[in-house]
């Protein structure tokens, strides 16, 4: 005999259902987010197992609110199974009032899916280097979310009342932000001129006098060409200097963080194995490594590729049969081999090689990018599972 366990996972209390073998429910009830409350939920799983058997416990989140619940559950050695969140939804909907939504409905319904499946990923405690790369990674992702925001935002208070400088200025650029740091509305750039704004840039950090030069060129032509001052402009150019200071903070942080990533990269024990695949930089390393954890969870290649969104997804009914384009998957690992895979036709003679045929079949820019991450996923998959590094294959030789 055995029973089933689901949690229906929340930030201030979770809710436990607990079923036997048959899928009747044997309790049900609220367990709050504390060491104490999950302790006695921990005991009363233990009783279930000595009674009913070996008790498999289903988590409807991994990680973030679900950590110290899945910490405690592992600890007692609870075997733990992950049921997303999208199949408990659509179990739940294809019920009797399956819209009717509640969290110890919910819970049952883990459960039940527990019951139903046998292909759901086990449940292990992360070691420290994974849990602080998907950390670190996480923060990084926010970062450039921010940047981007504060970057579009700047641009388009800049066009309201120096639109010519807006086109000459990149602010995605260290150059850029220095410039409007100090320098935004037309009146002042002209007063300022080009040799006092070029002698600032090159005080406050734009190595080259060629480039600090050019930008203060192209600053001080667009600010002679609008003589017109407009409504707001105190303001706004006050905004834009605030927003390039956090811009150049922003970049600042960023940078800092990403040596953090590659150090831990590096010091991980399948850092190198990743970094040897072409087009696999630090960052995308780190951000492969916060996704999947332990590649031994797949099993196999073909297995791995369809939980990354990569592999083709059949789709058959009566005579009808074709294969199109998977469009679930987990989106992140999805971008990290699209990303290598742009990367690496870049500098890698292979890779280019491959992309170039896929092209030549007629298959469109997106199309061979997207043939050439599934095979990376081949590759990178054998890696982890031999423990070999990347090895390019000699270009064949025609025998005449």
């Amino acid at each position: 005999m055995t029973a089933r366990a689901g949690f229906d996972i929340a930030k201030d209390f979770h809710w436990l259902a607990v079923t036997d073998d048959r899928g009747r429910l044997l309790f049900s009830h609220r367990v709050d987010n504390t060491p104490d409350t999950i302790t006695e939920a921990v005991a009363e799983l233990l009783a279930v197992q000595d009674e009913h058997g070996r008790v498999t416990v289903g988590l409807d989140i991994i990680g973030g609110i679900a950590s110290l619940l899945t910490a405690m559950l592992l600890a007692e050695q609870l075997h733990c199974v992950h049921v997303p969140g999208l199949a408990v939804n659509r179990a739940r909907r294809g019920t009797r009032g399956g819209e009717n939504k509640s969290d110890p409905r919910d819970a049952k319904t883990i459960a039940e899916q527990v019951m139903l499946r046998d292909d759901l990923r086990v449940v292990d405690l992360p070691d420290e280097q994974s849990v602080e790369l998907r950390l670190l990674v996480s923060h990084r992702t926010t970062l450039v979310k921010e940047a981007t925001a504060r970057t579009s935002r700047l641009r388009d208070l800049l066009a309201g009342i120096n639109p010519g400088l807006e086109r000459a200025v990149d602010p995605t650029l260290q150059s850029g932000l220095i410039l409007l740091g100090r320098y935004v509305t037309p009146d002042e750039i002209r007063r300022t001129g080009t040799a006092r704004i070029t002698a600032y840039l090159r005080r406050h950090g734009v190595s080259k006098q060629t480039t600090a030069q050019t930008l203060a060129e192209a600053a001080v032509t667009a600010a002679r060409a609008q003589t017109v001052s407009l409504p707001g402009e105190r303001r706004t150019a006050a905004l834009v200097r605030e927003l390039a200071a956090e811009l150049a903070a922003g970049k600042a942080r960023l940078k800092a963080l990403e040596a953090e990533i590659e150090e831990l990269v590096a010091a991980h024990p399948d850092g190198a194995l990743i970094r040897s695949l072409p087009g696999m930089r630090a960052t995308l390393t780190a951000e492969f490594i916060a996704s999947v954890g332990n590649i031994r969870r797949f099993a196999g290649a073909d297995a791995f590729a369809a939980a990354s969104g990569l592999a083709p997804v059949l789709t058959q009914s009566g005579k009808v049969r074709y294969s199109r384009s998977a469009t679930g998957g987990d989106k992140a690992l999805k971008r990290v081999f699209y990303q290598a895979s742009f990367c690496s036709i870049q500098r890698d003679p292979t890779s280019r090689a491959y992309y170039d045929r896929k092209r030549a079949e007629g298959k469109r820019h997106h199309q061979a990018l997207i043939a050439l991450a599934r095979r990376k996923v081949n590759v990178l998959y054998a890696m982890l599972r031999d423990r070999q590094p990347f090895q390019a294959r000699p270009p064949l030789r025609l025998v005449a």
